[in-house]
C-alpha cells in the first residue's frame, strides 16, 4: 500500500490544456519500508517558501475556533446545509511550478483563515511554486498570492491574498472529533469545471502517523470519505459545519495490499499550534524543531512502539542514556504505536525543551528525561 498526498489537476485522459500534472510526493506505509532504518529523530527545520510582498499585509486576525462539541452531533450530517456554510470559506489554489525544467500547474484547495485573506493549505500545494494564484468563491479570474510561510515537514502553508471581506471558516474545537462521525470532504478533485466537489463518510480512526519524505505527520484523522488529487489543502468537516481537519492524502493499494476508502487529514489539534509557528514566521521569526539523535526502526514481531537502531554519540539520546535496541513505548505519556509517531512527537518540540521517554530495554521497564537540542545543519538523518 501507498499513500499518496492529494495535489493535482485533471488527468490526461480530460484532455484539459494544463501542461503538467502537478504530483505529490508518494509515502510508503508498509510496516517493511519503515523498518528499513528508518529516520531518525528529527525533522527538518522550518522553510519560508516565498518572501511576502510589501504589497501584502500579512494577517494577524484571530482564528475563529468553534466551541466544544454541541448538540449538532447528535444527528446525521446536512450535507448540503453544512456544503452551502462552506463554499465561501474554500478557494481553489494554482501554482507554476518547475519539475526537471518542465513547466506545469499544480492545482490544490484552500481554507480562508480571515476576512482580510489570510488562506491555508497544504504545503505540498506551493512547495517550489514560482506564481501563486487563488481563485475565490464566486469569482472567475484568479488572483495573485503570496506564500508567507511553509512547513514542509507538518504539510502546511499560509498564503496571503490581498483582498477584505471573505469569510473565515471556523475550525472545529480539537477534541470534538470522534471516531463515528459523520464528515464531508471538500475540494476540487481533479481540477474538474465548477464548484468544490463534497463526498460524505465517517470518521474511521484518530492519531494516526504516516512516515514521509520529510519526516512524519502524526495527530492524522483517518476517513472514508472519497478524496482525490486536487483536494489537497481543503477541509474536512463536522455536523456542525466546523473544519476538523485539512485533507493531505490518501493511501492506494499496491500488489501486495489493497487500500480502499482510506483518507488521511491533518487534525485541527495539530493545525492549531503550527498557526501560531506559521505566523511567526511569517513575521520573520526563525524557529527550530527539537533533536534527539537516534535512528529508528518499526517492530516486526506485531508489538508496538519504535526501536532504537542507533544512538549518535553526544546528543540528547546518548547523554540521557538511551541505548541501541530500546524500545520506545511512551513519549510525555502518549503511547508511540511506530518509529513515525517518535519523530512526529520530538518535532513538535522545540531546542530546550524536556520530554520524558519510556523504554523497554531486556524486559525492564525505563524512563528518561531528556532535554531537546537544535538539529545540527550537518545531520541528515536526525
Amino acid at each position: 500500500m501507498q499513500v499518496d498526498a492529494l495535489v493535482s489537476k485533471p488527468l490526461s485522459r480530460w484532455k484539459r490544456p494544463i501542461k503538467h500534472t502537478r504530483v505529490i510526493a508518494l509515502v510508503g506505509v508498509l510496516m517493511a519500508m519503515w523498518c528499513a532504518g528508518l529516520v531518525g529523530v528529527l525533522v527538518g527545520t522550518r522553510i519560508h517558501s516565498e518572501t511576502a510582498s510589501t504589497r501584502y499585509s500579512v494577517s494577524t486576525k484571530p482564528i475563529v475556533v468553534a466551541k466544544p462539541r454541541g448538540p449538532a452531533f447528535d444527528s446525521r450530517i446536512d450535507v448540503a446545509a453544512v456544503t452551502a456554510a462552506l463554499r465561501p470559506s474554500i478557494v481553489t489554489v494554482s501554482s507554476d511550478i518547475s519539475e526537471g525544467g518542465v513547466p506545469g500547474e499544480g492545482i490544490g484547495t484552500g481554507v480562508v483563515l480571515t476576512s482580510d485573506g489570510q488562506i491555508l493549505t497544504n504545503a505540498h500545494v506551493v512547495n517550489g511554486a514560482t506564481k501563486v494564484r487563488v481563485r475565490l468563491y464566486g469569482e472567475r479570474e484568479p488572483r495573485s498570492a503570496v506564500v508567507v510561510a511553509a512547513d514542509k515537514t507538518n504539510d502546511l502553508a499560509l498564503i496571503q491574498v490581498d483582498v477584505t471581506g471573505l469569510k473565515p471558516a471556523v475550525l472545529a474545537d480539537p477534541k470534538s472529533a470522534q471516531v463515528g462521525d459523520d464528515v464531508v470532504a471538500i475540494g476540487f478533485a481533479l481540477n474538474l469545471d465548477g464548484e468544490a466537489s463534497v463526498t460524505l463518510g465517517i470518521v474511521s480512526a484518530l492519531d494516526r502517523t504516516l512516515v514521509t519524505d520529510n519526516g512524519a505527520l502524526n495527530g492524522l484523522i483517518q476517513t472514508d470519505a472519497a478524496i482525490s488529487s486536487g483536494n489537497s489543502g481543503g477541509p474536512l468537516v463536522d455536523a456542525a459545519g466546523h473544519v476538523i481537519g485539512i485533507n493531505t492524502a490518501v493511501a492506494r493499494g499496491d500488489a501486495q495490499n489493497t487500500a480502499s476508502n482510506i483518507g488521511f487529514a491533518i487534525s485541527i489539534g495539530e493545525v492549531l499550534p503550527e498557526l501560531d509557528v506559521l505566523r511567526a514566521q511569517a513575521n520573520g521569526e526563525t524557529r527550530s524543531s527539537g533533536f534527539l539523535g537516534v535512528a529508528l526502526s518499526d517492530r516486526v514481531d506485531g508489538g508496538k512502539g519504535a526501536i532504537v537502531g542507533d544512538v549518535s554519540g553526544g546528543t540528547p539520546a546518548a547523554d540521557a542514556g538511551i541505548e541501541k535496541g530500546d524500545i520506545i513505548e511512551q513519549i510525555d505519556g502518549t503511547t508511540i504505536d511506530g518509529s513515525g509517531g517518535v519523530i512526529g512527537a520530538i518535532r513538535d518540540h522545540q531546542p530546550g525543551d524536556s520530554v520524558t521517554i519510556d523504554v523497554e530495554r531486556d524486559g525492564k521497564k525505563m524512563t528518561f528525561t531528556v532535554t531537546l537540542v537544535d538539529r545540527p545543519t550537518t545531520v541528515t538523518t536526525g
